[in-house]
């Protein structure tokens, strides 16, 4: 028995172990690719013919957010027709190239793979003409003439002239202020730009765009013609043989809006820049069927998650309600919003559908930014006309219950003051968007501030930070 024993034994320990197996590759490499030349496509596109910079501050600044753009201001694997006003990145042979197409009123238009410049003509365009008048002829804020004035005597020169200088003069040299804009009262009385930037300089506002969305989509709920509370309505993919039976088909706007929707997440599993809402961003894919082919992985409601996804849903429900009534899904941003507004250099973004990127993609410059901030600071009206009901401005501020536990950061895609920060007033709100793009509401100070930056890297301009340095100045 001994015998047998220690026979078994030495033939346990003599026999090799089994490695454990991991996985390790990463199969979407070659999406990641694709996506990469497809960020840069359309930056590049956007830089040169919507924000009308350089070769050499598209590379240096724009750019910058990727970590090995292909090429330099002195050429590359990348092909800028100056007349179409087209971008193609890389060359046929290994990772796909991606083209993308300037639209006047929109900006540029990423294509997918197997398009070519052939296809441009098919591509969605803004047929409505701009709005009548001269923005130089016309005083702010429905225009750009402003009367020259002095400085209330509340506010303190010297305090808010640091403020900005805390703005700009950045110890991280990731943190690139583009402008800043301080709005008393309804009048600009800080207005700074960095070298090569000027008034009319448009830039990506990333999800900023957010905050636009969510004013447009209230615009239809003041209307009756969508309604926080009752189901997004809409045809979930892939498709349920009884749509009736999808427990998706519970979720409401409210629920997106807080970004609680419930459903599976993409971008913030890592995979933001392989598949999910980047493919639509950056490769040429449908941002609406990305958005509705997700499974509901919680109850709506319970679980903060930010996703780009989430607002696309309610673009594409606002969409929906728009059809019912017979309105023009493109034009109606400008007619509602942006033209009443004097929003002259904010363009809306869409995809080689039609569909608004509304959680990222839209360009425009900062006064127009201070223009939408002052909607908001005004409680809705303008030039004595409500355009935004009372009672939607106070849904975006109302923290998301999902984030109780969490501090109470965030509302209807307005981002608010978490408990735990007590050296700026509770009552104000901002947008927030990559790479340093917000405006911010104080409305216990009838203040609007708006800050645009090409921050790259870790980033980490804080808005609350910004609110504190200006109000300084009010004290």
């Amino acid at each position: 028995m001994r015998s047998l024993l220690f026979t078994l034994l030495l033939t346990i320990l003599l026999v090799p172990a089994v490695a454990q197996q991991e996985e390790t590759y990463d199969y979407a490499r070659g999406q990641r690719e694709m996506v990469q030349s497809g960020v840069q496509a359309i930056l590049m596109c956007n830089g040169l013919f919507t924000s009308e910079r350089t070769l050499e501050q598209v590379y240096a600044q724009e750019l910058a957010y990727l970590r090995q753009p292909i090429g330099t201001p002195r050429g590359g694997d990348y092909q800028v027709d100056w007349e179409r006003k087209t971008v193609a990145i890389g060359t046929p042979g290994g990772t796909p190239v991606m083209r993308a197409v300037f639209r006047e009123g929109l900006g540029c238009i990423i294509l997918p793979p197997d398009q070519t410049f052939e296809a441009m003509d098919d591509l969605p365009q803004m047929t409505l003409p701009v709005a009548p008048g001269d923005p130089a002829e016309m005083a702010w804020p429905d225009g750009d003439k402003l009367t020259p004035q002095s400085l209330p005597e509340t506010v303190d020169a010297t305090a808010l002239q640091a403020a900005s200088d805390w703005a700009f003069d950045r110890e991280s040299p990731e943190q690139v202020t583009l402008s800043l804009l301080v709005v008393h009262q309804g009048q600009i009385i800080h207005e700074r730009y960095a070298p090569g930037v000027t008034m009319a300089t448009k830039t990506r506002t990333w999800s900023t765009a957010k905050s636009i969305a969510v004013t447009l989509i209230g615009m239809l709920a003041d209307r009756g013609k969508m309604a926080l509370d009752e189901p997004l309505g809409l045809d979930w993919l892939p498709k349920e043989r009884n749509p009736e039976t999808d427990p998706r088909s519970e979720i409401t706007l409210r629920h997106v809006l807080n970004m609680s929707s419930g459903l599976y997440t993409v971008d913030n599993r890592g995979m933001e820049y392989a598949t999910g809402s980047g493919l639509a961003y950056w490769a040429g894919a449908s941002s609406v069927k990305g958005a509705l082919n997700r499974g509901l992985i919680r109850r709506p409601g319970t679980f903060w998650d930010y996703e780009n996804y989430d607002t696309i849903l309610g673009v594409l429900a606002m969409k929906k309600a728009l059809e019912e009534e017979g309105e023009s899904y493109l034009e109606y941003p400008r007619k509602a919003l942006l033209d009443k507004i004097g929003m002259r250099n904010t363009w809306l973004s869409v995809d080689r559908f039609g569909d608004f990127i509304l959680s990222s993609q839209v360009y425009t410059n900062a006064r127009d930014l201070a223009r939408f901030g002052l909607l908001y600071q005004q409680n809705g009206i303008w030039n004595g006309e409500r355009l935004l009901s009372e009672e939607w401005i106070e849904f975006v501020r109302t923290p998301a219950p999902a984030t109780a536990e969490r501090g109470n950061f965030y509302g209807g895609q307005w981002w608010l003051v978490p408990d735990d920060r007590t050296d700026v007033p509770a009552d104000a709100y901002s947008t927030a968007g990559n790479r340093g793009q917000f405006v911010i509401v104080v409305p216990s100070h009838d203040l609007v501030i708006v800050r645009r930056g090409l921050d790259y890297g870790r980033q980490g301009f804080n808005r609350w930070d910004l609110t504190r340095e200006v109000l300084k100045a009010f004290e």
